[in-house]
């Protein structure tokens, strides 16, 4: 579904709605999912290399990736290689499309795992293997970062972590860290409200979820919303704001009167639950953010004192989180949507008061969407660039566990 064209969460979405799998398979499943999508470059060149032309149906084709994506994991497997064969050989007979090609499912894994060594070593020959990315992302990182592009991907293949953004209006960080202590949760704070747990839980699990004590955030992102330098009274939009974090975020540290604005009205629908969970309001607004009130009626022509502007970029920066992201995106997409993005950030300039201020986001390391960005709009707009963090990439390590994002702030002139 992924080659498709489909996310990987729409992808299982689709899975689990036509299946009665329990709570506990579907999480396997998705692990499996998740890895396979940070391997799927190395399985699709051994794969080749194991057989003589490529397996159809696709069915079978997934299959056999998804199998030599975990076989080849190298650092602490998450399965028993020979479960692994067996499964995949069990998988292969259950299905009546694919059921024929057991033995060959069989043979082709075992002899990965008997000769594993000699065919990673001549697959990783391709770029395609040793970084598990197209061959045209590989380059544009090489580009952009000539220096630290080695580093870049690398953390982009190595699984999350679950960084939690404290509530200070229900509780502090500290008393927040003494709760999960009491729950026997190790976790440690890397940020102002910033929580990462040492093991993911799903969220049911975790103390005072529920309860809106906490959210689910990258520590990155938890810095949108303090950067905006937020006053009791203001009026503030969101835009692009699904799913919805950094609104409530907004709403956490000030008493603000906030538009949540998409153009997806189910994407509104996780803003309006994590509203709900938190006992927090604000006003769901389905528009265009690339227009006014003259096309769609969105925006009541009262202006803004603050907006932050999360605009549509490749996600290149928040990889190891949406490890599919690699496999959906092209090469012409950077272009595109940075041109998207400046006309969402030209017609929002229009909607800020005199004085205000705007924090233009993005979760991509290409400078076409992020710095470059940033400089042409202040061009253009006359804007004045107050201090932000600009690029931030991705880091992995001790108390730098975060996602790569880009922020810039403009505060509009009052004459």
């Amino acid at each position: 579904m992924v080659r498709d064209g489909a996310s990987l969460p729409q992808a299982l979405s689709q899975v689990f709605a036509q299946s009665a799998a329990p709570a506990p398979t579907r999480g396997a499943i998705q692990d499996i999912a998740y890895r396979t999508m940070r391997g799927v470059g190395q399985a699709e060149v051994l794969l080749a290399a194991l057989t003589s032309k490529a397996p159809e149906p696709s069915l079978l084709h997934g299959l056999l990736c998804c199998a030599l994506s975990l076989l080849a994991e190298v650092d602490d497997p998450a399965y028993d290689h020979f479960t692994t064969v067996d499964q995949a050989v069990t998988a292969t007979g259950s299905d009546l499309s694919i059921a024929h090609a057991k033995g060959m499912v069989n043979a082709v894994l075992r002899r990965f795992l008997r000769e594993r060594d000699a065919l990673t070593s001549e697959a990783n020959k391709n770029p395609l293997a040793l970084w598990n990315y197209p061959v045209w992302w590989i380059e544009q990182m090489q580009a952009a970062y000539p220096h630290d592009w080695q580093a870049i991907l690398s953390r982009g293949n190595q699984p999350p972590p679950l960084t939690l953004r404290v509530n200070q209006r229900k509780i502090s960080v500290e008393n927040y860290l003494q709760l999960l202590s009491e729950n026997n949760i190790q976790a440690s704070c890397i940020g102002p409200v910033a929580v990462r747990l040492d093991k993911p839980l799903p969220v049911n699990q975790i103390p005072g979820f529920e309860q809106g004590l906490v959210s689910v955030q990258d520590a990155a992102a938890q810095l949108a919303a303090p950067l905006l330098d937020l006053q009791d009274g203001m009026r503030v939009l969101d835009a692009c704001a699904a799913p919805g974090g950094k609104t409530c975020h907004l709403l956490e540290i000030a008493d603000v009167t906030v538009t949540a604005l998409d153009h997806d009205a189910k994407r509104l629908q996780r803003i309006a639950q994590n509203l709900q969970r938190l006992q927090l309001s604000a006003t769901l607004q389905v528009g265009d953010a690339r227009v006014g009130a003259s096309v769609d009626g969105w925006w009541d022509g009262q202006q803004f004192d603050r907006i932050l502007a999360d605009v549509p970029c490749t996600a290149s920066g928040i990889v190891r989180r949406h490890p599919d992201i690699r496999w959906l995106r092209r090469v012409t997409d950077t272009d595109q949507l940075a041109t998207l993005s400046a006309d969402i950030l030209d017609n929002l300039w229009q909607m800020l008061r005199p004085d205000g201020k705007l924090l233009l986001v993005t979760c991509s390391l290409w400078p076409q969407e992020s710095e470059d960005q940033a400089v042409a709009f202040a061009q253009r707009n006359q804007a004045i660039r107050l201090t932000a963090p600009g690029q931030l990439m991705p880091m992995a390590t001790g108390n730098e566990d975060r996602d790569g994002l880009f922020y810039a702030l403009f505060q509009k002139t009052c004459g």
